[in-house]
């Protein structure tokens, strides 16, 4: 009776949240098809509160986080006139998209002890726990991945690209492009103060292959043999196909 007690009052004491985020998305599943060119989606929501605003103004992180892979990142130099692999580092885990919105520069809403325990940056999304002792400049190997994928929009680092009304409704939309990776993709909103995170929501969306992409995916998977010969077959009859179309060419002319 007296631990009840005890917890009682321990639960009384300790304060409620005082915001709270209510989510929305556009969509909560991607379907990738045959002519797939990406996707945007739109998150969307509004803070919830017990208690009256405080001065200090509120700011919002939003971070969507694709399936994450073991990789291994290689230099390549030039030795006597060849370009050959020399230096490798093995990353534990990538996300194969990740992206960032936030209302202001992350810097002046995120502190760095908040992004390393929640691991909101792209370096920090980024796990690579060691490296060869004969590799001296690891990071290179990591800041090169993040530029290669943001080049190619895996990566996005949209600072200001959140937009909070009133202090209460937000909203900003993050382009998915045509390269995504099947699985479930990890989307995260931080309501941050001063650097801190107040609170955070955490939801799913699902991208998955649909249609004629499905039906390939799945045969390479649980029947190679007969991906293997259908795909031998195709390429035999495209040969086939612009050899006979080149000889007409040539006759005609």
């Amino acid at each position: 009776m007296l631990r009840r007690l005890a917890l009682l009052i321990c639960l009384m004491a300790m304060p409620a949240t005082a915001e709270e985020v209510v989510l929305g998305l556009s969509s909560d599943k991607v379907r990738i098809t045959a002519t797939f060119e990406g996707s945007e989606v739109l998150v969307f929501g509004a803070v919830k509160r017990q208690a009256a605003i405080p001065d200090e103004p509120l700011d919002v992180i939003v971070t969507i986080a694709g399936p994450s892979k073991p990789l291994t990142m290689r230099r390549k130099e030039r030795v006597l006139g060849i370009w050959v692999n020399t230096d490798a580092v093995e990353i534990d885990a990538a996300p194969s998209f990740y992206a960032v919105a936030t209302t202001r520069p992350l810097d002046q809403v995120l502190s760095n002890v908040e992004d390393l325990r929640h691991r909101v940056s792209i370096n920090r999304a980024i796990r690579s726990v060691g490296a060869p002792a004969e590799v001296a400049d690891a990071q290179t190997f990591t800041d090169a991945l993040i530029r290669i994928r943001k080049k190619n929009l895996s990566y996005q680092m949209l600072e200001g690209a959140v937009a909070l009304d009133e202090q209460t409704l937000f909203r900003t939309a993050i382009e998915l492009p045509a390269n995504l990776t099947e699985g479930s993709y990890q989307t995260r909103i931080f309501l941050t103060r001063g650097g801190a995170v107040v609170s955070q929501f955490e939801t799913a969306i699902e991208v998955r292959k649909v249609g004629l992409e499905r039906w390939i995916y799945t045969l390479s998977r649980e029947q190679p043999m007969i991906y293997g010969l259908m795909s031998l077959a195709i390429a035999i009859a495209a040969g086939w196909g612009a050899s006979a179309a080149f000889r007409m060419m040539r006759q005609n002319g």
